[in-house]
């Protein structure tokens, strides 16, 4: 326990609620402050892309004992499923028993608005936060940006508020405030596969399902009610674009040519395909996180990434984790907790940010391609030997707490290994052989 403050947390989605509860059992009074309605209280959907929780994640829910309420409403997925336009392949994610988890986005954010409050925490939704005073941490609030104003003074702040964060907002007017943010020019939509009629999944629901064809693909991850939460990534602009879609006839001649297995399971296609919004993607990297021992930025508020391997939630809750280790090192220290906070952070985030970025290309394409497939039988069967010697990249990043930018760096390596490998002559059938391992092992080595 901590000597009590009075904490604001601005931002009620995923990272700040799970926030909220952590700095509740350190003793502290704990205010959290949203612009939109209680998500609890309206229907969420149309702009959303169902999360893939991982190791890191459960990590910082089970050190507060509310895992095992989040385990309720997840739906383990071991597997890729990867439609191509012919036949349907499966590839593994880790070893036996490992998976990650198909959320809900807002059923998730609305169990952990509940168990917030169940620990003591305060919501006040329909309260806009138009700008912060850094060196007193008190929040402005009003109706509008340019109207009246509310002051509320606080010990501290912590900024949860997404991407476009109206407390970094205010921390990015200092000198020395480094930010950058770069959007893809490619969007994405959400679509459903409703259950069967018995409430039965019409895929299966134990996959992430991937249709990838190169600039554009459709994810589906299941929910727990028997549907699917479809998400279509395409370029904004060009040939196939959402731009190139402008009636329900060519959205349903496209998806019969380029997704053919996905025309009777999504029924309501083309009214979802016009009726839900086209969102951005957007990398976001900023330094500093923090403002002497007043203000803090956390989750997507300080390194917001695109979502192609899963871990925008995964590395927000991480970084609850991490602050949390710096508290219990700490104690009353806050400026020293906030300083080897994004010290320790910093790197791991710029280094899940690149990661993201290259997994779009495995996802969308390498997982269509022979050779890439071939590489990952040959990691696979290399790392059943020799678990000591080759964890595969993506278990480094999704069945592991160890550092991403450690992740980055060994798989860097790896990869290039590999390449090697590739070149051997008959590389097709002497794949699962004493020669490959051999050479796999010398090029460790080196």
């Amino acid at each position: 326990m901590q000597t009590p403050l009075k904490i604001a947390v601005v931002g009620s989605g995923l990272v700040g609620s799970l926030l909220a509860i952590y700095l509740k059992k350190a003793g502290h009074t704990v205010h959290v402050y949203d612009r939109s309605p209680d998500i609890r209280q309206i229907n969420f959907s149309g702009r959303s892309i169902n999360l893939a929780m991982s190791n890191r994640g459960w990590k910082a829910l089970d050190a507060v004992g509310i895992g095992d309420s989040v385990r309720e409403i997840a739906i383990p997925m071991d597997k890729r499923a990867i439609h191509l336009v012919d036949k349907l392949n499966f590839q593994n994610y880790g070893q036996e028993g490992e998976s990650i988890y198909s959320i809900s986005r807002g059923r998730l954010n609305r169990r952990m608005i509940d168990l917030a409050e169940e620990a003591g925490a305060e919501f006040y939704f329909e309260q806009k936060v138009w700008d912060v005073t850094l060196s007193d941490a008190t929040l402005h609030i009003g109706e509008t940006e340019r109207g009246e104003w509310e002051e509320r003074k606080f010990d501290m702040v912590f900024g949860a508020d997404g991407a476009f964060s109206r407390i970094r907002h205010r921390m990015q007017r200092q000198s020395m405030f480094n930010y950058s943010q770069e959007f893809l020019n490619m969007g994405y939509k959400e679509l459903n596969i409703p259950a069967n009629a018995d409430g039965s999944h019409k895929l299966d629901k134990n996959s992430f399902h991937i249709w990838p064809r190169g600039e554009y693909m459709l994810i589906a991850l299941p929910n727990l009610d028997g549907s699917f939460t479809c998400t279509l990534f395409m370029p904004f602009e060009g040939e196939n674009s959402f731009a190139s879609l402008t009636d329900r006839k060519m959205v349903e001649n496209f998806f019969t040519k380029n997704f053919p297995d996905s025309i009777e399971v999504i029924p309501e296609l083309a009214n979802d395909f016009f009726k839900n919004p086209t969102s951005t993607l957007v990398t976001m990297k900023c330094f500093p996180w923090t403002f002497e021992n007043k203000i803090a930025l956390i989750g997507d508020a300080c390194h917001a990434i695109v979502p192609f391997y899963g871990q925008g939630m995964n590395a927000g809750f991480e970084d609850i984790s991490v602050l949390n280790e710096m508290i219990e090192r700490y104690g009353d220290d806050w400026t020293k907790i906030f300083s080897e906070y994004q010290i320790s952070r910093k790197p791991n985030a710029d280094a899940i940010a690149e990661l993201s970025y290259r997994n779009f290309i495995e996802m969308s394409t390498k997982t269509a391609d022979e050779k890439f497939l071939l590489q990952k039988k040959i990691e696979k069967v290399f790392s059943d030997k020799h678990p000591d010697k080759w964890i595969p990249l993506y278990s480094r990043v999704t069945f592991s707490d160890r550092p991403y930018a450690e992740a980055l760096a060994i798989g860097d390596f790896q990869n290039e290994i590999m390449e090697e490998v590739l070149k051997l002559d008959n590389i097709e059938n002497i794949w699962n052989s004493p020669e490959v391992e051999n050479r796999i092992l010398e090029l460790l080595a080196k």
